[in-house]
């Protein structure tokens, strides 16, 4: 008899897989492309960048399954440091809905791109102000999948790309699904894997490993506070002692393993497992082997 609590955890999944589709192509609907008859459009309007209230946030860049919770409660232990749940900047949308609002706005030289853009760095600000820190983090996954668009958003943003062995992501996200479809799940971490290293040498980032991360805590913590413009504090190395929030599904890692409250060995990743050409070529770019 199939277990009840796997069944709505793999629903979540499946939600999660969706969403990430919709983040590479998204539905109409979600987009709110004002209708062709509106007076005024001008679909070739693009409004100048408002100032941010947020300068510099940052960005963990990474696959599903590649140990961003662990890294964001690390860092949301720092004094300095606010790195929430995943925020999915990505899914917030404005709706120009009267055919002379894409006008009204162009006066105010803002399009609808650029309404949104106002929103996210409002949020960010937000949740900066409330935590009383200087630092933002957001770990959100499929950032990594729209990464172009936050650094047309924030030009000065900062970014860490987590990498994780490809095999390790595949097998962890087969383990996590039910009844999981390998083809789609290959193609899955694939997708994000082209997007990671599009940004790894796209843009100035620093790059953490999640093996190493494991094996190496305070090493590989002290190196990412260095990047940051933070000074280390032993206090990231026991997050367990500090709220981080709620764990729950499209949130974060909700597992037993993250909420132990310590950090915990990789397992290590199934080097016999065979990769699709493409992926084992990037792991191994990345430094790591493939079967």
């Amino acid at each position: 008899m199939r277990d009840p609590r796997m069944s709505a955890i793999g629903k979540g999944l499946r939600r999660r897989g969706r969403l990430m589709k919709e983040a590479v192509s998204p539905p109409r609907r979600n987009l709110a492309v004002p209708s062709p008859r509106s007076a005024g459009a001008t679909p070739s309007y693009v409004a100048p960048r408002s100032p941010r209230l947020v300068d510099s946030p940052v960005f963990v860049l990474s696959s599903v399954r590649s140990g961003s919770t662990l890294l964001r409660v690390l860092l949301n232990s720092h004094s300095r440091i606010r790195a929430p749940h995943e925020m999915h900047l990505r899914t917030l949308h404005v709706e120009l809905s009267r055919d002379f609002t894409s006008a009204a706005m162009k006066a105010l030289e803002l399009d609808r791109q650029e309404l949104e853009h106002v929103l996210w760095d409002r949020v960010l600000h937000r949740e900066l102000a409330r935590s009383g820190k200087d630092v933002i983090v957001d770990k959100t996954p499929a950032n990594t999948l729209i990464w172009p668009r936050l650094h047309r958003c924030w030009p000065n943003a900062r970014y860490v790309v987590l990498l994780r062995h490809p095999g390790a992501v595949i097998t962890s996200l087969t383990e996590r699904r039910t009844d999981p479809d390998h083809e789609a799940i290959r193609a899955e971490v694939l997708d994000y894997a082209e997007k990671l290293e599009e940004a790894r040498t796209s843009l100035d980032v620093h790059v953490v490993r999640y093996e190493e991360l494991t094996a190496e805590p305070e090493r590989t913590t002290r190196d990412l506070c260095g990047h940051l413009g933070v000074a280390w504090e032993s206090a990231m190395l026991d997050y367990g002692s500090q709220d981080h929030g709620t764990f729950r599904p499209q949130l974060g890692d909700w597992s037993s393993t993250i909420r132990s409250g310590r950090i915990q060995p990789a397992r290590p990743a199934a080097v016999e497992l065979e990769l699709p050409p493409r992926l084992a070529e990037l792991a191994q770019a990345w430094g790591y082997r493939s079967g």
